[in-house]
């Protein structure tokens, strides 16, 4: 058997002393300059002048009355969606389930919609707000009663539930719920409008609604108990346990709302934006929602600030793609580079690599 010593690799993954909230903000700053300098290289690659088409994604966000509007419209579900799952990772929960919750807000709001239009107008949207949250809330409460009584994997149940959620919609579309006057094409009907929701200022009173579940948000893992329960669970469930808390009952009430907060998305974008049902209806928003709540670090006010980032991205790469004739796949890759800059820097906020030889602790990642 051999003695000899063991190489050290070329480079080591090392835990670095804990910043300031200063150097953080600093070291954030100057990944999004990179992220910047990097896209413009790639913008440079491809045969066009960077700063005209940051200019382009920012003139297209806000360039006039209706560009502004389309770019709440897409922050309003992020925005909700975002919230949804940070209740659910502050426990540490993996709901990557989002999108399927969101589809099933959508599914038992539209019940409403297409059944029962005649209602009074205030009550159809009460209810349908109410059923749209009961949706997404019973779909969030599957994988937590699979994690409670059986220790299920709740990163892969949440993720396949989004599938079958999106199988669901396509079956009422092509069955119970078609519209029989489209010619042919599967389809469910648009909504009346006494189902639709009211505009304020230009949009859909869907932002109203997301500004209220922030501040609501805020307080309830801020300054309730049951927040504080969360936290606590999130923390070590062996803790929690020796506290007295009920972390069975915690987790199902947690997921049960972080569901029926994606809900309340999934039936505002149905009732507010589309009008109608369909398997687009919540168009990856849950997936990016994971990447918002993560770049928030958890707080629901920054979830607001870079939720408007985000759509201020994504409507700003539309407009470049229209505007220079550029590929959908290239809009794609701009965002992309900016996002792995951005996303890297929280790794380098916790983590250094040092090369061999060089001291620090080995706590790898």
């Amino acid at each position: 058997m051999s003695t000899a010593p063991r190489r050290e690799p070329l480079l080591r993954v090392v835990s670095r002393p804990e910043k300031s909230p200063r150097q953080v903000l600093l070291l954030r700053l100057e990944s999004v300059l990179l992220s910047l300098a990097a896209g413009g290289v790639f913008i440079l690659l491809i045969g066009y002048n960077p700063f005209e088409i940051y200019a382009t994604i920012l003139s297209g966000a806000f360039r006039s009355r209706m560009a502004v509007q389309a770019t709440v419209k897409y922050a309003i579900p992020l925005v909700i969606a975002s919230l949804g799952v940070t209740l659910a990772f502050r426990m540490r929960f993996w709901n990557i389930g989002a999108e399927g919750q969101i589809i099933m807000g959508a599914v038992f709001a539209s019940y409403f919609a297409l059944f029962h239009a005649g209602w009074n107008h205030w009550l159809l949207i009460a209810v349908m707000l109410l059923a749209g949250a009961l949706g997404g809330g019973l779909w969030g409460l599957i994988p937590a009663l699979c994690k409670v009584r059986w220790n299920t994997n709740e990163t892969l149940l949440t993720l396949m539930l989004n599938y079958i959620a999106l199988h669901i919609v396509s079956y009422l579309r092509d069955g119970p719920w078609r519209d029989m006057e489209a010619a042919g094409f599967s389809k469910i009907a648009r909504f009346d409008k006494n189902a639709a929701l009211d505009k304020v200022l230009g949009v859909h009173f869907g932002w109203i609604i997301a500004l209220l579940l922030v501040a609501a948000v805020f307080v309830y893992l801020g300054r309730t108990k049951q927040g504080y329960e969360i936290a606590v669970v999130g923390e070590s469930q062996e803790t929690a346990r020796y506290a007295g808390m009920n972390v069975r009952r915690i987790i199902l009430r947690t997921m049960a709302l972080s569901g029926a907060v994606c809900g309340l998305g999934g039936m505002i974008q149905a009732t507010g934006a589309d009008i109608t049902l369909t398997t687009a209806v919540a168009g990856g928003v849950g997936f990016t929602a994971i990447i918002v709540a993560w770049l928030a670090q958890l707080n629901a006010p920054m979830i607001l600030v870079v939720s408007i980032l985000f759509s201020v991205l994504e409507k700003g790469a539309g407009v470049v793609q229209s505007t220079y004739g550029i590929s959908s796949n290239c809009a794609a890759v701009l965002q992309g580079i900016i996002l792995f800059f951005i996303l890297g820097c929280e790794f380098f906020v916790r983590y250094t690599v040092v090369p061999r030889g060089k001291g620090g602790c080995r706590n790898a990642a």
